[in-house]
Formats: structure tokens, sequence, C-alpha cells
């Protein structure tokens, strides 16, 4: 039982990432606009006199979703596959090869879907946004195995 928790919030993600993916070109555009213009109404609020480059912010908060999107995929899937044990460098690949699996997968299906298209370079994004996930979690995950030894050792 205590697998399967570990492992719901990665299939609770990974639905949301194909829920996202499924959605039409012309959704999906909306959305990213959305966000766009919550940004550009927050960063005026700050600096009213500002000239957005709505194309490059858009494209930016679009490309920056698929890193962070995966960034927490990475999270989730070594928190479940480590299950509180030792992190070693076959594992972390084992994650990163779930999570660049997982990223194709996603750009095929949308491929299928109206007015989407399947990009190598979100596959590149999604993955350095899964690696970079693994990495922050692991070394977060050993200093504080090394702080709690630490404490352990001034008893």
């Amino acid at each position: 039982m205590k697998k399967f928790i570990l492992w719901l919030p990665v299939i609770l993600w990974m639905l949301l990432i194909f829920y996202l993916s499924h959605q039409p070109g012309a959704a999906s555009s909306e959305l990213s606009s959305g966000v766009t213009d919550a940004i550009i109404k927050f960063a005026s609020s700050f600096i009213p006199s500002a000239d957005f480059n709505l194309d490059f912010l858009e494209h930016f908060v679009r490309k920056n979703a698929h890193f962070f999107a995966y960034f927490i995929l990475g999270v989730f899937v070594l928190n479940a596959l480590s299950r509180g044990k030792r992190m070693t460098v076959f594992k972390a690949g084992m994650v990163l090869t779930i999570c660049m699996l997982y990223a194709i997968s996603d750009e095929l299906h949308q491929y299928f879907i109206p007015g989407r298209s399947a990009e190598v370079r979100d596959v590149l994004i999604d993955s350095s946004g899964a690696l970079t996930g693994i990495l922050i979690f692991s070394l977060i995950k050993s200093r504080s195995k090394m702080k709690r030894m630490r404490n352990y050792c001034k008893k």
C-alpha cells in the first residue's frame, strides 16, 4: 500500500500533463495567453511604463511550463523510486529515463491533437526540467540526511 501512495502523485501528475497536452492548439494557446496576461498585469504594477514583447513572453511561459511540469515529475518519480532509501546514480538514471520516455510519449500524443505538434526541442526542455528536479531533490535529501546524522552524533 505504501508503494501505491508513493506512486499516486506520479500518476496524478502524469494525468495532468496528459490532460493539458490533449487540449487542442487554440485552447492551449488561450491558457498560455491568460497566464501571460496575468504576468504582464503583475509586472505592470511594478513597472507601469514597461513595454512587453507579448510573443516572446508567451513563448517563454509555454517553454517554462514544460520545464517546471517535468521538474515536478522528476521529483515525484525520484521520491517514489527511492522510497526513503539511499539514492544511487543508477536510480537517478532510471528516474530520468522514465521522465524522458514520458516526455517522448507526450510529444507523440500531441502530434495527433488538432493545432498541436511534436517537437524534439520540447522533449529536451522536459528532460532538462526532470534532470534539474532530480539533482535538486537529491541534493536537498542528502543534505537533510547529513544534518540528521550530525545531530545524532552530537547526542
